[in-house]
């Protein structure tokens, strides 16, 4: 396999902008993801934050711009440029998507068992023993009881939901996963335990994750870096404490005052 060449980024975005008829939802983002780092991308609803990961996981075309990433033949690849079928391919092998409505990222009629081992099915393995034998490792990493494989999603809690979502999503070592608020909607014991194990296998796996929050205590947490998005644009980006400890742009000076006030 080529050696990765380590001064390109593994995700290179460029002036990628979106509008939605007269509203223009993204206005010129660019920015590099590194291999192993942990990007937060925050604001309120509506300021494009989501729009800016559907463009960047190939999920909604942007109008113009680039994204490209770092294959394992050590080029950038223009996503856009490729088929529907290499896209298809990437989301499946080197890329994972985590939602925040778990029902969105899961098969809800069927066994949690079969929700991982499905991935590993559509890279073509075929054998039961080590589909179910990857299943239950990957359960039991995510810290749901084995015993539960047989059981549908539809079963589980909230949180297990998310768990196993993220389990069906790691079992092909992606080497970067997006994050669509995922801690949203689960009560705050539950949202610190899913945020710790995300923590540990992050750093365990080095995956490069883009997670899109309105939670800056999440973005403080997991991410490295982080940028603020105000109507569409980026007006800050940096270190994520240097960021959130002294917030150079209005808007985040003003998310921070407004989660430490009391």
């Amino acid at each position: 396999m080529p050696t990765l060449d380590n001064s390109l980024p593994l995700l290179r975005v460029r002036g990628v902008g979106k509008s939605y008829g007269d509203r223009v939802a993204l206005h010129e983002a660019s920015f590099d993801l590194w291999p192993g780092e942990v990007m937060a991308v925050v604001g309120e609803s509506g300021s494009g934050k989501t729009t800016l990961l559907n463009a960047m996981a190939a999920r909604s075309r942007p109008d113009h711009g680039q994204v490209e990433f770092l294959g394992r033949d050590g080029q950038l690849q223009d996503v856009y440029a490729m088929s529907q079928a290499q896209q298809r391919l990437l989301a499946r092998t080197d890329w994972g998507f985590v939602h925040q409505n778990a029902a969105e990222g899961l098969r809800m009629d069927v066994s949690a068992g079969a929700n991982v081992g499905e991935r590993l099915m559509g890279l073509g393995e075929r054998h039961y023993g080590r589909l179910r034998l990857s299943a239950q490792e990957w359960l039991q990493r995510v810290e749901i009881d084995e015993t539960r494989i047989d059981d549908t999603p539809r079963t589980f809690s909230g949180g297990m939901r998310q768990r196993l979502q993220i389990a069906r999503n790691l079992v092909t070592r992606p080497r970067l996963v997006f994050m669509d608020e995922p801690t949203s909607g689960l009560d705050v014991s539950v949202q610190a335990r899913l945020l710790d194990l995300l923590r540990q296998l992050t750093r365990q796996m080095q995956l490069a994750v883009v997670i899109v929050t309105h939670d800056l205590a999440v973005a403080r947490l997991l991410a490295h870096r982080m940028m603020v998005m105000q109507q569409g644009r980026v007006v800050e980006a940096g270190l994520t404490d240097q960021v959130l400890d002294d917030p150079q742009h209005p808007y985040t000076q003003l998310l921070v005052s407004s989660v430490l006030q009391p």
